[in-house]
């Protein structure tokens, strides 16, 4: 339900920039104002001033109901929902996995066998792969990622390079995944074949992360990164902090399972947890009592030091102050912020949707096609322009899909070209939006600002681009039969 449907009138695309300036204003504001602490109430109160701003011009100017404004709102919270339960179950991994020691064993042998020069070409594949099996970026990044993280920060590299490694890996793997949910939507929502949507994007999804892939190698093999006595006695403070077993690989791989069976990701994210909690007790008695706030090892104790894990923060002393900092955790108090974050940017781009104004500002991409080069080109800038302003990728990804489904067909393109340019904008570039759930999550789960990694997640810089090139040489791409 919007606006127009209520009262016949279309808001005019110039008031329906406002609330857009006025976000982008607050946000820059507040940025040089707080900057990486942005997050901590800053940007929230940024995207409820841009809300109400285009309140206030919807019911003022075009005398619009707040009922359908407030129905657009509540529908899109509603849809963020389940986001919302997997980002604080990711916050309880992150505890849990790093008490009971399965991230410091993970980082543990990755010092042995990781060799620093390779590192980060390193991280990109493996993320890639995992994700590529499991068909999720936040799950890959939420475990796999962030062992890689630690490994990354303990060889001394910048923490900008690791992220992006991580994240243009999670996203490649997630892209071609036939388990991702959003390959699923953006194919559907298109209605074409999910084999034939991924195929299709092999054109332009492999040659970018070909080129990230080399980027990584030479940045490898260029930076500067810890001498090898530094990452020794890292592993030498995991060692002496941590009970290193191979045994508590075990976690790792049960939930590996658990998502190869297809089992729901609040599921199998809670499974993560109890796994952990499980493996905690058995083998970091000592480190429970200490989280519990010291005393004797009894079952009082030991449920509130596994508890105080999944929920609050946590610090264990190893003697290093640098793995001090890794192996410190949030729980899923560490999360609040993005979810009031989150939950702050469904609101405007409720308001923005149930106004009709986000409708008037994308028929101004309309306007630009002609032939397939400008189809495709509006098509990623649509993309892109709806994650800066719904901050959710997966109305993105619809948005996108539905306004241009009949103008393709009427222009003779194929749908699976739409599918594609959906993907290569909508879906990769999400994470690169310091306000959308993708960039929020990801900054949070890997403790890197969006600002600080964006320039580094070469596979989601480049999609977009090689979406583009593809179109204007037109390799592979038809008219519509």
């Amino acid at each position: 339900m919007d606006m127009e449907k209520n009262t016949g009138k279309r808001p005019s695309p110039w008031v329906s920039a406002i609330p857009l300036v006025v976000l982008t204003a607050l946000l820059y504001a507040v940025i040089r104002a707080f900057g990486g602490d942005a997050i901590n109430g800053g940007s929230q109160i940024a995207l409820l001033s841009a809300t109400s701003v285009c309140v206030m011009l919807s019911i003022g100017i075009y005398r619009c109901r707040w009922s359908v404004l407030e129905e657009s709102i509540i529908d899109n919270i509603r849809a963020s929902a389940s986001a919302i339960l997997i980002l604080l179950l990711i916050g309880a991994i992150a505890g849990t996995w790093m008490v009971s020691g399965v991230v410091p064993t993970l980082i543990y042998y990755g010092l042995q066998v990781l060799h620093p020069s390779f590192f980060l070409v390193a991280s990109c594949a493996i993320c890639a792969v995992v994700s590529l099996m499991t068909g999720s970026s936040w799950t890959t990044i939420a475990t796999i990622g962030v062992a890689l993280m630690g490994i990354g920060r303990a060889m001394g590299f910048p923490e900008g390079w690791v992220a992006g490694a991580i994240i243009s890996g999670a996203y490649f793997g997630d892209k071609l995944s036939l388990l991702s949910d959003t390959t699923v939507l953006a194919s559907s929502t298109v209605g074409v074949n999910v084999f034939t949507h991924i195929r299709y994007m092999l054109y332009t999804t492999v040659p970018s992360m070909a080129i990230a892939l080399g980027a990584f190698t030479v940045a490898g093999l260029t930076l500067d990164h810890g001498s090898a006595t530094l990452v020794e006695s890292y592993a030498g403070a995991l060692a002496s902090t941590f009970h290193i077993s191979p045994w508590l690989l075990l976690v790792p791989l049960a939930t590996g399972i658990l998502i190869a069976r297809k089992l729901p990701a609040i599921v199998t994210l809670f499974c993560a947890v109890v796994f952990a909690c499980v493996a905690m007790l058995a083998a970091q008695p000592d480190l429970v009592v200490q989280v519990a706030g010291g005393g004797q090892l009894d079952a009082m104790t030991g449920f509130r030091g596994v508890l105080t894990t999944c929920f609050g923060p946590t610090a264990v002393s190893t003697g290093t102050p640098q793995l001090d900092e890794l192996v410190a955790t949030r729980g899923m108090a560490g999360m609040l912020n993005t979810v009031w974050l989150i939950i702050c940017a469904m609101c405007f781009g409720g308001v923005m949707t149930g106004s009709g104004m986000l409708r008037s500002l994308t028929e101004i991409f309309l306007r630009w096609v002609r032939r397939t080069f400008s189809a495709v080109a509006s098509t990623v800038g649509a993309g892109i322009f709806f994650n800066l302003c719904t901050a959710d990728q997966y109305i993105s990804i619809i948005l996108s899909g539905r306004l241009f489904r009949d103008l393709y067909a009427e222009r003779g393109l194929e749908p699976r070209l739409l599918s594609r340019s959906v993907e290569d904008s909508a879906t990769v570039c999400s994470v690169l939006v310091p306000w959308n759930s993708c960039g929020m999550t990801q900054a949070t789960v890997l403790g890197v600002s969006t600002f600080v990694y964006l320039p580094y997640c070469i596979f989601n810089i480049v999609s977009p681009l090689m979406s583009l090139l593809v179109a204007a040489v037109g390799w592979k791409i038809q008219k519509a039969k």
